[in-house]
């Protein structure tokens, strides 16, 4: 057309370096004396119209185009609306580069109007608004985008422009009913089934661990099954959420689906801890199973070990470490679960060592801080790795350590993993205490960087092997002092120093099977000034429980119930007449938990009708207010209550518990020793019938044990944060001092 004229190609390019500058005066008027002299030539309309509409001049812009196209024929308009859109789609482009999404997303409504049925532009289109934050359902359903993908109509697609915006649109609103149907129209347009799968299992894991909606995650997984019903990877998701939702038939079923499709040891064993999490969280009662599927985990485990694989891929490596966590829940043999985590711990840190060597390499040489600390008397550094300072157990129990830290002697530093994005109020409290707080999203790689960057001498983990992604950052040394503390048992990892105990959480032979040097604090390894309580929202009429009666309560969550502690409650409620069992169980699907304590009680010759389910409530608050509809709690073994416990104590309840020899098992112990509680403790299945029948019969000893927990809340080391924050930080300055001295 123009090109091959001299004349043209100097208006034209004229005109473009006034556009380059912004100047559209110059240029429209460039265009203007060009169509003057060579009205034929349609391509000066369309830049003319482009630049009216950059200079403001809607109307004028699309007059001008439509002028040009009045005396074309059909075959002509066709051919001249074709180079109009790619004169404004080229425009677009560019002001996309500029960054400007603005002045974009307008020449992207105009090229609509032109061509609503150009599904890339819609799809740019859709991108631009989630860029400009007002992207709505509204908008894709007027666009007609997902009609396009789901018609018969053959539209001009680009896979990686569909795969893009739909990442987008997942990331912006994934709670949308529109992006779940946006996703399924994708499904028969997917040219990479590797790419389209990644997008639905980041959505479904963002939406289940920030959003806490496993049944909407749920659907996002389903829909990788369409494609690949065999991915291992989709599986052990959908395995996932469906327990999470309480699903676990379904869960469990999934999990069993991938253990038959897993051709390699550590894909089996993590499969089949899939597997038990299902039973344990779902199934209760059904302890055959649970010993048949721990028992085959064992051997599982046992064959790694001789294996030692160093082949390990990352993923691979990170699902190894949570494998061991359903011994303790089953058994209280401390020395054999501890074991089984030094030796999984060792061959996790080993292949990251392997997988991450470049990495480390690099950090450490940007970072010599710890190989060239400074022996000298400074304000230490102390770093806090969790995904569970928000409201969460962890998040409730540790925020004193935070509220009277010593400004002067301790900087403090948060890492608060998979938290970008979620609104917490007690996370945002975290972050406003300390001096620097890091968010990071789902999948970040950016949380070691940030860590070598604040140079700290101590950092301290808080969830141990409940967080793949804590295990394999602590698995290697990037503190010269590393502590694992509160969040669970101690990770066995070969990194870590220490592990923060007290005289009665571990015995005192525990140190003969812990890899990390146990630091056993004074009193007690944790202590709150108290908790908020809200109100109510439960009363024995609305319960159908007579006035008079006993309430005895189990408030633990479905991993921690067995059939043997079932039955030892059972037995107590079945001694004391006019007794109830109230059950408040965290699962969501509460159907199970109770057709499971009904038929333990029928099994004892209890009448089941003397079992109630406390429903769930929405708050940490109303949960603790509803506690004190309690006359006496029952605690579970060999996985006692740890926030639980604390609750019941400063709601002044009396309560039972079964004291073992791991740390699961005597968190409730050192609890009531540091609330000065001896009535309750229980060292046999016999003692804590007792105590449950001798509770439950004697008011007076009931109002006694209660009026000793509210005078102790003056005076006791439980409820003493200040104290203990200051034997923490005095604990700091030591294991400092000890790694100055070269004994850490």
């Amino acid at each position: 057309m123009y090109s091959s004229n001299v004349k043209a190609i100097d208006w034209h390019e004229q005109a473009h370096k006034a556009l380059l500058k912004g100047n559209y005066f110059e240029a429209i008027k460039l265009y203007e004396t060009a169509i003057e002299d060579e009205p034929e030539q349609k391509y000066y309309y369309w830049n003319l119209g482009l630049l009216l509409l950059l200079d403001g001049k809607e109307e004028e812009a699309q007059t001008t185009w439509l002028f040009a196209m009045t005396d074309g024929t059909d075959v002509e308009v066709e051919e001249w609306t074709a180079d109009l859109l790619g004169v404004l789609d080229t425009e677009a482009k560019r002001q996309e580069q500029l960054q400007d999404h603005t002045v974009a997303w307008a020449i992207r409504q105009h090229i609509r109007e032109i061509s609503p049925t150009n599904l890339i532009n819609l799809l740019y289109l859709i991108q631009l608004s989630i860029k400009l934050e007002n992207y709505n359902s509204d908008e894709i359903i007027s666009y007609g985008a997902i009609e396009l993908l789901e018609s018969d109509i053959k539209v001009d697609i680009d896979s990686e422009t569909l795969m893009e915006t739909l990442r987008q649109v997942l990331n912006y609103n994934p709670l949308d009913s529109y992006s779940l149907k946006l996703a399924k129209a994708c499904i028969s347009h997917v040219k990479n089934n590797k790419t389209f799968i990644k997008i639905l299992l980041q959505t479904a894991f963002r939406v289940s661990v920030l959003m806490y909606q496993p049944n909407v995650s749920a659907k996002f997984a389903e829909l990788g099954l369409e494609l690949e019903p065999d991915n291992t990877d989709v599986l052990i998701e959908l395995a996932t959420v469906y327990q999470n939702a309480g699903e676990t038939d379904r869960g469990i079923e999934v999990a069993k689906k991938n253990y038959s499709l897993s051709d390699n040891l550590p894909d089996k064993i993590y499969a089949n801890y899939m597997i038990l999490r299902g039973l344990i969280y779902g199934a209760h009662g059904n302890s055959q199973q649970v010993n048949l599927f721990l028992e085959r985990q064992k051997s599982l485990l046992t064959s790694l070990f001789e294996l030692q694989p160093m082949d390990l891929t990352q993923a691979t490596t990170m699902r190894l470490f949570s494998t061991p966590f359903f011994f303790p829940y089953v058994r209280d043999d401390p020395e054999t679960n501890k074991y089984l985590n030094q030796q999984v711990a060792q061959i996790c840190q080993k292949n990251i060592l392997r997988y991450g060597r470049s990495k480390l390499e690099r950090l450490r040489e940007q970072y010599p801080h710890i190989q060239n600390i400074n022996p000298v008397t400074k304000t230490l550094k102390i770093g806090y790795l969790s995904h569970c300072l928000k409201t969460h157990s962890v998040g409730w129990l540790a925020r004193w350590l935070f509220h009277y830290r010593n400004r002067d002697k301790f900087e403090v530093y948060a890492y608060l993993i998979n938290s970008k994005g979620r609104n917490d109020i007690l996370q945002n409290w975290y972050v406003e205490q300390v001096d620097q707080a890091h968010q990071f999203s789902p999948g970040s790689h950016e949380i070691i960087d940030r860590i070598y960057e604040d140079k700290l001498d101590i950092l301290v983990d808080l969830d141990s092997i409940t967080l793949d992604v804590s295990c394999e950052i602590m698995s290697i040394k990037h503190a010269p002092v590393q502590i694992t503390w509160l969040g669970w048992d101690a990770s066995e990892l070969p990194s870590i120093d220490y592990f923060i105990a007290d005289p009665y959480v571990l015995p005192e032979n525990a140190q003969d099977y812990y890899s990390e040097t146990i630091w056993r604090l004074p009193q007690t390894y944790i202590a709150v000034d108290g908790f908020e309580v809200g109100i109510s929202t439960v009363r024995r009429d609305i319960l159908d429980i007579p006035s008079d009666a006993v309430i005895y309560l189990s408030a633990q969550t479905g991993y921690k119930h067995n059939s043997s502690t079932a039955y030892i409650q059972m037995q107590i409620l079945k001694e004391v007449p006019n007794s109830y069992f109230l059950i408040k169980d965290l699962v969501t699907n509460s159907e199970s938990v109770q057709a499971y304590f009904a038929e333990i009680a029928a099994e004892i010759g209890v009448n089941p009708d003397r079992l109630r389910h406390m429903p769930m409530v929405p708050t940490s608050q109303i949960h603790r207010a509803n506690l004190a509809i309690a006359d006496v709690v029952l605690d579970t073994y060999p996985y006692n209550g740890a926030t639980t416990t604390m609750e019941t104590l400063w709601m002044c309840i009396p309560m039972v518990t079964r004291v073992g020899q791991q740390f699961a098992a005597r968190n409730s112990y050192t609890m009531m020793m540091n609330a000065g509680i001896t009535e309750g403790i229980a060292w046999s299945d016999e003692e804590y019938v007792e105590w449950g029948i001798r509770l439950g019969k004697d008011e007076k000893l009931r109002q006694e044990i209660s009026w000793k927990l509210r005078k102790s809340r003056q005076t006791a080391p439980l409820w003493n944060a200040k104290q203990f924050t200051r034997e923490m930080e005095k604990a700091y300055e030591q294991m400092w001092q000890r790694y100055i001295k070269g004994g850490s």
